[in-house]
């Protein structure tokens, strides 16, 4: 059976396919993957592409999530998302499983969604020498995929993308009460009833 083309290789056949105009950056360890969209209508977006081609041992990672919707990521590469928010995302893809699924997350789904973090012990080649080897951390989120935007092809996850950029003014200026529907939390109320007086009072002594 023939190896199936990566993610960055099937993203960069959707864009051809589309005749769609982007920025492939995937070679750079500073900047995300990918981008697409008009910079003029605050319609560009980025993002990085990630994969998870295999299952995870349950027993190396300390999580209730099940590990048939568990994903891991790099912390530095959840702060070079938020580095480019808000038109910023992740876009993952599990074939881990036998079926091809695909999930988004905006920076919001990432900032805002339950996570777990851990440091990993690597050998650090930048700071081994002839003699020593050097150990340092890198940092790891262990995410629930159930919390991603699925879709089961590529075209779907590009529809979450610009679902999420038609609500991003809501998302950021509209909506008062705590967004997102994640699992793994649950979200209780507190505080008694705010009164209308309140915000003029607030106003008056806070102006």
């Amino acid at each position: 059976m023939p190896t199936p083309p990566s993610l960055e290789q099937e993203i960069k056949a959707f864009f051809a396919q589309h005749k769609v105009d982007y920025d492939d950056r995937s070679r750079s360890f500073t900047r995300l993957d990918f981008g697409y969209g008009d910079e003029f209508t605050n319609r560009y977006f980025a993002f990085d592409a990630k994969e998870k081609r295999q299952r995870y041992t349950p027993s190396n990672w300390p999580t209730q999530i099940p590990e048939a919707h568990l994903f891991i990521m790099d912390d530095l590469a959840a702060r070079k998302i938020l580095l480019h928010a808000p038109n910023a995302g992740l876009l993952v893809r599990d074939t881990s499983h036998g079926v091809t699924a695909y999930y988004f997350y905006s920076v919001v789904d990432l900032f805002l969604m339950p996570k777990q973090r851990v440091n990993r012990a690597i050998r650090s080649q930048r700071h081994s020498t002839e003699t020593t080897e050097a150990e340092e951390l890198k940092g790891k989120w262990l995410i629930d995929l159930r919390n991603g935007h699925p879709s089961p092809d590529l075209r779907g996850a590009f529809v979450h993308i610009k679902h999420y950029l038609d609500q991003r003014e809501a998302i950021f200026h509209q909506i008062l009460a705590c967004h997102g529907d994640f699992v793994g939390e649950e979200i209780g109320s507190g505080g008694i009833t705010r009164q209308g007086k309140h915000w003029q009072i607030d106003v008056s002594e806070t102006r």
